[in-house]
Order: structure tokens, then sequence, then C-alpha cells
């Protein structure tokens, strides 16, 4: 079922939404002919958009809030727009080529009144190329000031809400607000964008749901997204009710942008221990594997505009100010702070430790002042006004204290600083100081060191000579985005107010020649990573992890937020019992070899024994003289040896190393190792919570899949280099898997044991012409690459007809896939039928004709009839469907399709071999014809079966029929039960 942090609001979220006014039609999303512009709205299928080229190459740039001033004339009454140059988004457009058109989707920082806003969005589109995303106000407030702010701005900085004096509990309604807002904006998106072509960057934890309803709509859209704000430690994160929603949404991008590594690590620790998602780094760029796609992470900090704030330095205004900041402190040093009034930015504890230089180096009284800049604040909690009292009370009592007439330590600046105030200040102050107790980025230390570096104007106005050396002294937060890439600045714990203190003082006393050197290493850093470096970079990676998105298969899964895109090869798919029988009857020399867990028993089970029927169909295998049934497994052979006794030709390869046709025969031999080994192994186990170590006859492995993830994760890295080097002059292999860590002997794999079986049949004369492997894991990849070259190496006589098939969907070198144990089992079930006709042990339709099937079933439904009128909340589990177009089928064949369309918002439980599974739009499902009218000359009619469990009424869904990998029909298939 629907979790229940979606599920009070599917319908809202697909579609169910107060009417918002469209975009007007401005800017055309396809050329279908060169030269003539289509405006028509694409079909309602995924991918369904025209692949004609663009006119010209696009980035869409979605942020909450649009790079413009907005200001009312009252006098006219009309709306006057400006670009806001000093925002971020704006400036980005440097990195991108002259010729590339960038579209804004954003909010306004103003109400536009609903009468006004279709002329607001056609003046907005057609003179800044910006559509305007307009809320309405009960959802904007609780979007921005109620989920954004009140709840994951201080979750993300930290602060979790323990009591209600100390922010907000989680409230779903603002929740569902969030979802809306992200719901709207993607609408606008939807607008405007071509998803064969443009590039969509979306910005910041406003919009961190967007992304889902994006893929939802465009398998394939390019896009990418970037969080400004901090990501926090999975200790602070997991505290989210709606934790696994925003993770899921990040992962429908492409690629995924943070300021720093610790940011990053962070997350992928989240999506580690709470969707069980590894990462690896391929060539220095870090990706996840999320159902066949990799999303890339990306860490990189923003940067400034330099050509902006070095026009800043030269208006004469800004020089003015400079003459006039100079005459004002005159024989005084300033320490400069340019912060919002919020509770993370330290001002307060900034102040404390200025007290405290103040106290401790008396000589600096009526010399030293500290200028704190106080931009005003963008929420206006309870918390925000303590912070402001509590700012304004330590400056008075500072300047109370160590303050004198002509003198005041503390010069407070709680208003609007225009920009060329600012920038005269960063350009006379000795030191700049960024205290921030947690901060994503904070861009006021790359500001500053622009500013000392100065310009021509700006030098005559400070009276300095062109050529003299510049200095600038940073004292930053360790706990701010940008405090990694500062490595000349002196980095403090903002809580300890005495270093803070001390670090002021080494800022102000330290040597000139030592500032210009931590200066200039300052400058070459920021001006060669301004903003238009770090959207090109961005976009260049975005670039690479889109590149193959057309090259693979694409299926939507997953209902509401929950949804997600399987991307697999063009060449995978999956395996059908009717493909395979077919070729197994043709053939006589046969060759089939089996993984165990995760195969023939389920992964996780807590039961390890095979059950009856497993036994059962693997023994009707081996009785088929045409067959060599082999299971080739990890396990202890004892183990195997026991379950599997029943089975007396069936051939067993157990612990990589041990094969048995007659008689157990070692293919390793030398074992010594494991003295060394197993008390390294002991160790670990002591040392690691939760891991375990297995003791088999040829291999050890350690397992740590209990053990704290990271910790495991780490404990196995560092066990597998230590075994390495103790191990190196040995005969095995140190391998990592899937949490574990095992050593084998060298050479002893599973595709050892396949060309030694294949090989062997080849020597009696034997050739097999067909060979079907099937395994879950890694270490069967193995088996499907031996098998794969022993045909291509010509190793054998014959190329037989291969079937190499992982369970599950998930890339891998074998061509088929299975999606259970429960698949596997039906097929291997198939074929033992195939092989004894006359014992067939089909578990839906033994020894009844296909006419007497159906018959029974519409019985069925007259029951179920009866009772669904007393019990109208009563589920089946067989259902009945109508189907047309149907070429080339049989009664009885098994066909398979893809589920397109449901119409209920829950998600659908089926039931096959009494395992219960949950079915998903755009999920692969089995079905059977049971009978075909072949009156018909164009075509079939035929009633299938198909094992649901769907609501009796007014349930209806679409199903894409597809009989072997090629698709063979569409068919609106409606339940008779209604």
């Amino acid at each position: 079922m629907a979790s229940r942090s979606c599920g009070n609001f599917l319908d809202l979220a697909s579609g169910d939404l107060p009417d918002v006014s469209r975009t007007p039609r401005g800017i055309p999303r396809v050329m279908t002919i060169p030269g003539i512009i289509s405006d028509g709205n694409a079909g309602s299928d995924a991918d369904s958009d025209s692949s004609s080229p663009v006119c010209r190459e696009r980035k869409i740039v979605v942020a909450n809030m649009l790079p413009l001033q907005a200001q009312k004339d009252y006098g006219t009454g009309k709306w006057r727009f400006s670009l806001d140059e000093d925002s971020p988004y704006l400036q980005l457009k440097d990195g991108f080529p002259p010729e590339t058109e960038v579209i804004y989707v954003g909010c306004l920082k103003v109400e536009i009144e609903a009468n006004e806003q279709e002329e607001v969005a056609q003046r907005l589109l057609d003179d800044f190329n910006c559509v305007p995303t307009f809320l309405p106000l009960d959802i904007q407030k609780k979007f921005y000031f109620g989920f954004c702010k009140q709840q994951l701005w201080p979750l993300f900085h930290y602060m979790l809400p323990i009591c209600p004096d100390h922010g907000d509990r989680f409230d779903r309604q603002l929740w569902q607000a969030y979802v809306s807002a992200n719901k709207i904006f993607a609408d606008k998106v939807m607008e405007v964008v071509n998803p064969e072509d443009d590039f969509v960057w979306v910005h910041d934890y406003h919009l961190m749901v967007l992304p889902t309803f994006l893929r939802k709509r465009y398998h394939r859209i390019k896009l990418g997204f970037f969080l400004h704000s901090p990501f926090p430690s999975s200790e602070i994160y997991r505290t989210l009710p709606v934790r696994d929603e925003l993770l899921k949404g990040l992962l429908n991008s492409d690629l995924i942008g943070f300021h720093t590594f610790d940011y990053a690590r962070h997350f992928l620790s989240c999506c580690s221990r709470m969707l069980g998602l590894d990462y690896e780094s391929k060539r220095g760029h870090i990706g996840l594997d999320y159902f066949g796609r990799t999303v890339f992470i990306k860490i990189l900090p923003v940067g400034i505009h330099m050509g902006r704030l070095e026009s800043v330095l030269n208006l004469s205004s800004t020089c003015n100010k400079v003459k006039e900041i100079r005459e004002q402190f005159k024989d005084k040093k300033l320490i400069l702070g340019v912060d919002d009034m919020d509770i993370f930015k330290g001002i307060s504890l900034k102040m404390l430790a200025f007290e405290q230089l103040l106290h401790q180096q008396r000589e600096f009284q009526g010399k030293l002042v500290l200028v704190q800049i106080v931009n005003p604040a963008r929420s206006f909690g309870k918390d925000v006004q303590e912070a402001k009292r509590e700012t304004y009370s330590t400056a008075k009592r500072i300047n109370e204290i160590y303050g004198c007439p002509g003198y005041e330590p503390v010069v407070l600046i709680d208003r609007h600083a225009p920009r060329y105030e600012k920038t005269a200040y960063y350009a006379l102050a000795e030191c700049c100081i960024v205290n921030a107790v947690r901060d994503g980025m904070n861009l006021v230390p790359y500001k500053y060191i622009v500013c000392r570096q100065g310009s021509s104007s700006m030098d005559e106005a400070m009276g300095i000579k062109p050529d003299s050396p510049r200095t600038g002294m940073l004292v930053v937060s360790e706990f701010i985005g940008c405090s990694p890439s500062l490595s000349g600045a002196i980095r403090v714990n903002p809580w300890d107010i005495d270093a803070v203190a001390e670090a002021m003082n080494m800022a102000i006393t330290m040597s000139d020649a030592e500032k210009q050197i931590r200066h200039e290493k300052h400058y070459k850093y920021v001006s060669s990573h301004d903003v238009a470096y770090w959207a090109r970079s961005f976009m260049q990676d975005l670039e690479r992890a889109c590149k193959d998105h057309y090259d693979k298969r694409c299926w939507g899964i997953g209902l509401g937020l929950g949804f997600r895109v399987i991307s697999l090869s063009p060449s995978f798919r999956k395996l059908s019992v009717e493909h395979i029988v077919s070729a197994y009857k043709r053939t006589s020399r046969r060759a089939i070899f089996l993984d165990y867990d995760g195969t023939v028993v389920p992964q996780f089970s807590t039961v390890r024994t095979p059950s009856p029927e497993v036994v059962n169909v693997l023994d009707g295998l081996c009785n088929d003289p045409n067959n060599t049934v082999f299971i080739v497994s990890g396990r202890d052979r004892t183990s195997l040896n026991d379950w599997l006794a029943p089975c007396e030709k069936l051939g067993l390869a157990a612990e990589h190393g041990w094969d048995k046709t007659s008689d157990w025969e070692a293919l390793a031999v030398d074992l010594g190792w494991k003295e060394i080994v197993e008390p390294i192994m002991q160790q670990y186990t002591e040392a690691t919570d939760g891991s375990s170590m297995e003791i088999k006859d040829s291999a050890l492995v350690w397992h740590h899949q209990h053990a704290d993830p990271d910790f495991g994760s780490c404990q196995a890295k560092e066990l597998l280099d230590h075994l390495e080097s103790v191990l190196a002059n040995e005969p095995v292999v140190v391998r990592r898997g899937q949490h574990i860590v095992e050593v084998k002997p060298q050479g002893v794999t599973k595709g050892l044991v396949a060309e030694k079986v294949l090989s062997m049949m080849v020597r009696d004369g034997k050739a097999p012409d067909f060979v079907m492997c099937i395994g879950d894991d890694r270490s069967d990849e193995d088996m499907f690459e031996s098998i794969l070259s022993a045909v291509s190496c010509s190793s054998l006589p014959t190329a037989p007809e291969i079937f190499a098939c992982t369970v599950g969907q998930k890339p891998s070198k074998a061509k088929y896939y299975l999606d259970d144990t429960a698949d596997v089992v039906r097929l291997l079930r198939g074929l033992a039928n195939a092989s004894d006709p006359k014992s067939r042990h089909s578990t839906q339709f033994q020894d009844v004709e296909t006419k007497h099937v159906w018959t029974l079933g519409c019985l069925r439904v007259v029951f179920l009839l009866c009772v669904a009128m007393y019990f109208p909340d009563v589920y089946i589990s067989c259902v009945l469907f109508d189907a047309v177009d149907f070429q080339n089928v049989s009664p009885g064949m098994q066909l398979w399709g893809v589920i397109s369309e449901v119409n209920e918002k829950d998600i659908v439980d089926a039931e096959h071999n009494i395992l219960s599974r949950r079915y998903h739009v755009g999920q692969l499902v089995s079905c059977f014809v049971l009978e075909v009218d072949d009156d018909k000359k164009d075509i079939a009619i035929g009633k299938i079966w198909l094992s649901l469990r769907l609501p009796l009424f007014h349930k209806s869904l679409t199903l894409d029929v597809i009989q072997e990998g090629k698709l063979k029909s569409i068919i609106s298939a409606v339940i008779f039960i209604q």
C-alpha cells in the first residue's frame, strides 16, 4: 500500500490542484519543419515528443524566486519589472555559450492579483524570458513560510524541534502544500520544455520533489539539481517523516550538486541507510546506481560574478563612500561582518569573541572597531526576534563597557545597505569574519577578497599606490560551505569564544608579507572559480550524465512520490516461458546452470532449505537423459548435499571450489592460506558489531550485512586492504561483494565450473546445443561471461542456443532477466513439463481443459458477484479481460505485458503462487490466453486470465501485451466485475 506520507495527497499530487493560469504560448517547444514552428501540446505518452531539431540550445533554470525585481506604480496601476543583477541564477548565464537561450521558471517576490496574472506572465515571457509560477496565497504561505522555513530549513541546519519552543513539529498540511507547489512548478516547466533537447536545472530545497513530477512525465528528461543549503548527517535527516520521498525526488535527477564533500557524503549516507543504495567512484565521478540509471554527484561550490563586483568597485558612489568611512574611522582598524539576521549566522557569538578580544588585548581599545552589517531577515519567526534582541543587547553592553566619546567598539548597521556601501566596507576592512554556526555556502568571504584586490578608482579613493601589495585576512567558521576552498583563512569553531578572539587577534597582528601571501592564494582561486565556471562545470557534467539516455529502454514504476524509472539495455528483456520451452524442445543436449540463494530460493528468506516444489522440479529436469543440470553456489558443500540429496543426478558445485559428479572433488588443493586469514577475519568480527565470519571448506567469508552501513563498509575496505597485503604471495583471490569480503582459491570461480562442465560434455561427444544459466549476483556474472566467451571463441563445435538470465531488473552481462525466484521456479516447471508431458505439474491448470477452466472461471465470477453485493470491500484474485488484436496466439499461451494505466490511486496487489506481490503502473506482468476465436481472419479475440487483486467496483487498466519481447497489441482491458 502507499506510504502514509504520500497516501493522503495522491489525488493532489496527480493533478487535483487549484486552477493556475497557464503560461502564454510565447516560447515554442519544437520545430516540426524548418522555419515552421508548432505550439501544439505533446501527447500524453512519456516519450512521445517530437524528435525534430529545436531552434536554439536551451537551458531551463527553475528556482523558487525569479531573478527579477518588481515594483508597482500606484499612479498608473502598472507593474514595473527589472532584472536582479545580484541573483546568481541570472549570473550563471555567463557560463553558457552566447547563443544559449535561458528560460527561468519561478515565483515573483510580490503578489499579483488574479486578473493581472495573464498580462504579467506575457510581459515577463516577452521581456525577460521568465515564466512566473503564481501559487495560490494559502499554498504559498504553507509552502514557503511553512514547510520550507519552519521545517526543512531548520532541519538542514541541524536544528531539531525537540520541544515546541525550539522549532515547529512536522505538519502534514504543510507537507501537502509543499507537494502542491512543486506540482505547480512542474506544470509550468512542462509547458515550455522540449524534453529531448532542453536541459532543466532545478535549484535548492524548495523544489526537492519537482524532479519526480518531471521524470514521471518525461522518462528521459535531462535534469540536474543543485542544493544550496547544507545537507545534514543521517542522524538528523532520518528524523524527517517524509525522508524517503525527498531522497527519491532528488534521485530522479541525473546530476545532484553540493557545495562540499561533507554535504554529499551525508546525502550518500542517507541513501545507503534508508534506501539501501551503494555508490562508487568511476574516474573521479561519484555515481549511484538507481534502478539501472546512474545518478551522478557533483561537488563544487558556487562562485561570485567578478565583473559585477568589479563594476561596483569603480562606481563614484562607492569611492565617495570609501572616503566617508575613512574619515569616520580615522586611525582605527575595521573588522567586518556581513550576515543575515537569523539564529545560524552566529552574530552574537562573534560579538562575544570581540568583547573577549578587547578585554584580553587592551591596546585595541579605542583603535579596533567591529562593523556588523545585518541584512534584512528572510523570515519573521520568534527565533529571529530572539536573535535580534540578543544581538542588540550584546552590542549595547560592549559599547557601554569599552566605548568612550568618539569611539564606539561595535557599529551595528541594521538596515538595507546598498551594494556600493557594502563594497566600500569590504575594501577598507583589515579583516572579515564569518562566524556562522551552520551555513550552506556564504559568499561574503569571496566578495571581501575581490574588493581587497581593489581597482584603479578604489586605489585613488583609499590613497594607496597602484603597485602596492594587496592584503586581506579572513576568519571563517568550520561549518560554512566556503571554508574548504579558503586554505589561507583562519578557521575557527564559532562556539569557542576564546579561539575566535585569538583568531581575530592573529588576523590583525599578522605581518603584511604573510597577509599578502594568503590574499594572493585566495584571489587566484576566487577569480578562476567564479559563477560562470560553476555553471559551465555543472552543465558539462550534466551533459555527460545524460549522454546515454536514448541508448536504453525505460519503464516508469511506482505511484505518487515513489515513482522512479527503470533503465535497461535494449537487448535486455524478460525471459518468457514459451520462448525458452520452444528452444528446449528443439534441442537434445542441454546444459543447465543454476545459482542457489536468490535464484531457486529467496535471497533473504530465513528458511534456506529448498521447497518440495523446487526439489521436485530439479529432479524432473535431472531425470531427462538429455539434460546436464548443475547447482553452482557459494554455499558450503555439506548443506547443499543434504538439502538436494533427493536429486541423485544433480551436479553440485559448492563454495566455488567443489564439484560433484560422482564424488566430491576439490578444484583447489592448497588451502594453507586459511590459517593466515581466519585470525584476521576473527579480529575484524570482534571489532565490528553485527558482523560475522563464515568458514567453508575452500573459502572464508566475512559478512557485514547487519553491521552499521557506514562502519561496516569502512571496515570491509580496511579488511580488503589488510588481506591483500598479507596474501600477496598466496594463490588466492580477495574479493569484496555485496556486504561481504571473501577469500577463495585463485582462478576458482563459477565461470570455471561452467567451462569445466561444457568441456566435459564436448569430450564425451555430447557438445551442448542448449545452454541455460540463471543467477542473481556478481559472482554469477562470471558464469554468464564464460558461457558467452565459449561460444564467441568457437570452443564448441556448433553454436548452441544460449539463455543467460539474471534475477531482477539490473545491469548485467546476461541478455535476459526474471523478476524473482517465483518466476525462476515457474520457468523451470515449464521446462520440466516439456521433458515429461505426461506428468505436467501446472499450478494453475492441472489436467483441466481450457474450456473447462473458462467455465469454472465464469462460475467463480458469478459467485464473487453475489459476495460483492454483501461485501463490497472484498478483493478478487482472478480477473477476466476482453482482449483484441492478438496475432499468432494459441490456447494456454502465456504472454507478458506492461501495465500502462490504472484508474485507482493505490498500489495494486497481485497474487502469484501464493506469494503476495505489488503491481504498479509500468510494471511487467504475466497473463494466460485461455481461449482464442480463430473465426476472425484479421484479428483474434481471446480471453485472458490475469492473477491480480483489485477492488471490485469501477476499476480498469490498460495493458500493453508483448509476446517474446515484441509488442503485439495494445489492449484496453476492462474488468468484467464492476
